[in-house]
């Protein structure tokens, strides 16, 4: 719940969505780290337990694609008991509203859960994959797998080539069109929100930047202070699952 010094700034942040009629939201772990799934970074962060180097980039795939496949299944899987919280169901009803109001909402998201599409939220900006989905590493071949069981190591249908996890590695760029499309939504939206991430992590963490130079009205929700706090017009301190119903309710 807000205390009572944070009432002013929520005020305020729901008077500009109240004013918007495009707005753009980047989300990132903290959002779904309140359904359980593990951060990336941290104290109790994935990185700390696992090797990235071995077992999230192409050099560990190649080296070893069952061991990679074998971790990632696992995870993948792990995400069929995690639920949407109140932050995610909050987003997805924003959305909605704004759409019957002949206006729009852009979500994009550093997650790879597909909590968002789950709690009801559309055309969604997976800016680093999804979890939930494989590709070709020699064809375009992609689909959807959800929570289905898979093959140690998937082969295409297509064209016989090893499958791998449809999901940003390190050292690789961001899908060119999703990473676009955010970017225009950052620059052309009247209110640009961050919820649950740490903005360090770029080029993802510079779409805050850009909607603030493209003058539009910004709010970060957080449980702690990240570099883009002192961008944003209003920070709001706490847990997105808390404030998220309370900031996009209507009035």
């Amino acid at each position: 719940m807000a205390t009572p010094t944070q009432d002013a700034p929520l005020a305020r942040a729901r008077d500009m969505l109240a004013g918007a009629s495009r707005v753009a939201i980047l989300t990132g772990a903290g959002i779904s780290a309140e359904s359980g799934v593990p951060t990336y970074r941290g104290a109790s962060g994935v990185w700390k337990a696992f090797s990235a180097e071995d077992l999230a980039s192409p050099e560990g795939f190649a080296r070893d694609p069952e061991r990679v496949w074998q971790w990632h299944n696992e995870r993948r899987l792990a995400l069929a008991d995690i639920e949407p919280n109140a932050g995610h169901r909050a987003l997805a009803d924003l959305q909605r509203r704004l759409e019957a109001q002949g206006g729009r909402l852009d979500l994009a998201t550093q997650n790879i859960d597909g909590l968002h599409q789950a709690a009801g939220s559309r055309n969604v900006l997976e800016l680093h994959g999804s979890l939930l989905a494989i590709r070709c590493t020699a064809c375009p071949e992609r689909r959807y797998i959800g929570f289905e069981p898979a093959d140690a190591i998937p082969r295409c249908a297509s064209c016989g080539a090893l499958m791998r996890p449809a999901i940003v590695w390190f050292g690789e760029t961001l899908p060119q069109n999703v990473w676009l499309t955010a970017a225009e939504a950052a620059v052309t939206c009247d209110v640009f929100m961050t919820v649950g991430t740490s903005a360090v992590v770029y080029p993802a963490a510079g779409l805050v930047e850009m909607a603030v130079a493209s003058g539009a009205d910004s709010i970060e929700v957080n449980l702690e202070p990240t570099p883009a706090s002192d961008l944003v017009d209003v920070a709001l301190a706490g847990h997105a699952g808390e404030i998220l119903p309370r900031l996009v309710a209507p009035a």
